[in-house]
This record gives C-alpha cells, structure tokens and sequence, in this order.
C-alpha cells in the first residue's frame, strides 16, 4: 500500500488537536483519533457526575464564546463535548480528522546530521521527516503516512492507566472481588455503573478529583438502610474548594491576576527580582494560611483527618486544587463515604490491607490513580527519541510547552498545564501555526533547553508536586514570553488598573490581525 503524504499530521482529536487543527487549517492537516468521537479525556475519562473546575468563561476559545458564558453553574462534561463540537463545527475542522485511526508506530526518516532547531529556516522543509503507521477499525491492514511536521496531541490522560506495584501475592489477582480502574468505570453507562456499587463495599482508591466525584456517586447510589458506604483510600490528601470565593473574596485576586503573580518567582527574573521575591516570600505564605484558614473554617477537613500536610499555593502550583462537589461532606456526615488514610496498601482475598495490620472489607477496588502520559508517548515514538522524554527533573522537556529541542519537526501539545487547559492549548496553537509561517524562528537549542531548566526550576521551588508540569503559579509571564515571540504585545489587557486586578482570560489572547 503506498504511503500518503501530507504537510502536517495531528495525533489526538481532544481539547489539543482540535485547536491545532483549527490553527494550522490552511495546510490541511490530517488528524489521526483513535475513537469514533472527538473530545479526549472529556469523552473517555469522565463520568456523568464530572464538571468543569472553572467557570465557562474561563475555559473557552478567543473566537467562539459560550452561548451561556455568564451562566456560573460549571459545565457538564456533555455540555464542553457540545461546545467543541460546535467549534469543530463552525470552523468546519471535522474534515481534517480520521475516526477509528490508531496510530501504532512511527518512524523517523529525516536527516539526523540536520541541525534541525538551529539552522535551516522552515519546519516545513518539502520532505517528509515522519512515516506514522495507522490501523483504521481493527483493521490487520497498516495504512503508512508521511508527514513534514507532527503534533503529538494525545495528552496527560487517558489511554494508559497508571498501575500501583504491589508485593509478591499482593496484587489485585489474590483480590476476590472486581479491580477497576477509573478509566474502566468511565466508559460505563449509568446503569451499568448504579448496578456496580449499589449494595456494594466499594473502596475507593485515591483522593484526587476523580475520586471524590466516584465516591459521591458511589455514595448516592447507595442511600437508604440498604446502602453500603464506600470507603476512600487516601494515601496523600489534596486541597480542595467549595466555590471560587475566600472569606468573601474572589479567589482569583491571590493566583490569577498580574499583580498577584508578581509575588512569584519566575524564570528569566534577573538578580533582583530574585532578592525581592525572597523578601516577599512571607506574603506568598500569609496568602496560602489565609486561604487555608477558611477552608478549615468551612471545611470539615480535621474532623475526618483530611488536612492535607502542605500548604494550598503547592497545590495550585502543580494544578491539583479541585472543586468540591456540593453533597461531598454532608455523604460523609451520613456514613457513605468513610475514609482510610495510610501511606502503603496491598490487597488480601477479601479486600485491601494496610500497613497498621488493618483491614478493609471490600466487594469492589476502583483504582483512582491516575494515569501514565509518558509510557503512553513511549509506545510509539522510536528509539532514540523515546528516552529524550526523561529529564534530570523528571518533566518532559518542552520549549514554550510545546516542542522538543532534540526531537526533530516533532511538537507536543497538551503536556504542560495551567489554570485553564483550553486556554493553554489555544495559545500553544497559535504559536505554533506562527513558528510553520515563517514568522519568527527558535532559538538554539542550548537557548531552549535553558528556558525549559528555569522553568522547572521555578516548579520545583514552588512545589513538591512538580512533576506534574504545571505553569498556573506564573502563567501570565509565561504567556508573556509567548506573545513576545510572536511579535505581540504581551499587555494584553486596555488599561493599566485592568493589567494589574484583573484576571487573564481567552479573550485577551485573541488575535486582532
């Protein structure tokens, strides 16, 4: 079968590749979705209790609002699946994607003599760089294709969960009940997944965002004398909101605006902002005890051992603050969501044991544990540039969150996170649809890679969850960088008191020309 060739192909019809796709739409780029629908992780990895985590304003395109963007109930996973859609849609993007197209390997056949991201003056050279083997419905039959530029859209989540190790006889094969992931759970219906854990003892492992909204399901699933409580296993507890409002103000005045991420250390900073974002470090961590001061207030997080450990901005700095569900304590009141903490667990036949000799009964174990985004990059991309994906710092070394330095004509979107995700990949799109046109060009890579240290740096000085690559506590600067590089102003905003208090949103990155 001879192989097809294209300018630029896009692996992953989620948030990321839809953007991409809408971005780069003059050159035609052909999209590669392993799954009938676009959508990603909204559509593979949710559950019918999942919502956004911010208001709808804050999660949408510079040039498709919401219809109802003032609506302040967060959006339904259905309902941000109807609305890229509907951007698809309107942007007539659906002709570029290729449904029930999994790609399974990819080969490099460009010049590795070339100094791809230092000397030569266009990614799109006129020969192919990428062959990426596709199988479309099950089929045996590979359709090869080549490509000049590849974006590798895939994402954090999904695909491939990630797996605790357990002890020898320990796993969940000596479990006699039923083990699960959250991915397994998500692709149940409603009935299917009522039926799963009403009556049930369901544990619960984790306590991130995936888990609370499973635990609240599993919780009204099982209300009456009948019900059984369904216990979270909380190895390390996370902050959590109940609504974007401290002690009656907005939340967004302590992480969101200009002004506040002036506190904040940034990459690129010189000596003395250095100096005076050391003596300004009593501020960050007042900031952090205020927030924290009315979430113990309003929160019953003593009561049932869940203060986390660390301080609030760590956990906004590595984006794993999470919206409460309404009903999440007031379960817990009733006795259908109970808690272990523990710092080890393994299985035993009858359900989990933990390291205090205890153990929990338990018909069914959802694993709410997250998933592994670069084990999902290592299966297809080739030697040697799948260990270029491991760094000193354990992050995924990307240039603007987007590409590589020694991976050629190859970038990566929806890898490094933000307050808002969506946001992050539209900017990243634009940046790139500009750096194909010729518009400005990449530093070296000696220059990259000491931009991408400096930003890890800054993550890991802020937080101990750094490795999950998260930009929020100086995005504004980040995206600043990024307007600067494409010959934009990076104050985006109409007059200085806005630039200061107000926070950033799509609308503000829209392209004017």
């Amino acid at each position: 079968m001879a192989i097809i060739r294209s300018k630029i192909g896009i692996i992953g019809a989620g948030i990321s590749g839809i953007a991409a796709a809408k971005q780069l739409a003059k050159y035609e780029p052909m999209v590669f979705e392993a799954t009938d629908c676009i959508g990603g992780v909204w559509k593979h990895c949710s559950y019918r209790s999942t919502k956004l985590q911010t208001p709808r304003c804050d999660y949408e395109f510079s040039d498709f609002l919401w219809t109802e963007r003032d609506n302040t109930n967060y959006p339904t996973y259905q309902e941000i699946l109807d609305y890229l859609y509907s951007y698809a849609q309107h942007f007539d993007v659906l002709k570029f994607v290729n449904f029930n197209s999994k790609v399974v390997e990819i080969k490099f056949v460009g010049d590795r003599e070339m100094n791809y991201f230092g000397g030569y003056g266009s990614l799109l050279t006129g020969n192919p760089v990428w062959e990426v083997a596709v199988r479309t419905n099950q089929s045996e039959t590979l359709q090869w294709y080549a490509f000049e530029f590849l974006l590798m859209c895939t994402g954090k989540y999904g695909d491939i969960p990630n797996i605790p190790n357990f002890p020898n006889k320990k796993g969940p094969e000596v479990f006699k009940g039923q083990v699960l992931h959250t991915l397994d759970y998500s692709k149940l219906d409603q009935e299917a997944s009522t039926t799963l854990v009403k009556g049930k003892k369901v544990a619960v492992v984790g306590y991130k965002k995936s888990a609370i909204d499973l635990a609240v399901e599993c919780a009204e699933a099982n209300q009456g004398p009948e019900g059984q409580p369904c216990t979270m296993v909380v190895r390390s507890s996370h902050w959590t909101i109940p609504h974007y409002s401290i002690w009656g103000l907005p939340f967004y005045l302590f992480y969101s605006t200009r002004s506040s991420q002036f506190l904040r250390p940034r990459p690129n900073q010189g000596l003395f902002r250095t100096l005076l974002c050391h003596m300004l470090s009593p501020m960050r961590k007042a900031t952090s005890k205020f927030i924290e001061s009315y979430l113990e207030w309003k929160l019953p997080l003593k009561k049932y051992g869940l203060k986390p450990e660390h301080p609030f901005e760590e956990d906004y700095a590595s984006c794993q603050m999470a919206i409460l569900p309404e009903n999440f304590f007031s379960e817990a009141d009733k006795g259908k969501i109970l808690f272990k903490r523990t710092s080890k667990w393994w299985f035993w036949e009858g359900g989990v044991e933990f390291d205090d000799n205890t153990k929990l009964e338990a018909d069914v174990v959802i694993l709410a544990t997250g998933f592994d985004e670069k084990k999902k990059l290592k299966a297809i991309l080739p030697d040697p540039f799948r260990s270029l994906l491991e760094f000193p710092l354990g992050m995924i070394p990307l240039y603007r969150g987007t590409i590589h330095p020694l991976i050629p004509n190859m970038s990566f979107v929806g890898y490094v996170e933000s307050g808002s995700n969506l946001r992050s990949a539209e900017i990243r799109s634009i940046w790139l649809s500009r750096l194909v046109d010729d518009l400005f060009k990449l530093p070296s890579v000696e220059k990259m890679l000491e931009q991408i240290t400096q930003e890890m740096e800054i993550m890991k000085m802020t937080t101990r969850f750094y490795k999950r690559s998260c930009i929020s506590s100086f995005s504004i600067n980040h995206y600043d960088e990024i307007c600067e590089e494409m010959g934009w102003k990076s104050w985006r905003k109409k007059n200085w008191f806005a630039e200061a208090f107000k926070p950033y949103n799509s609308q503000d990155y829209a392209d004017t020309k």
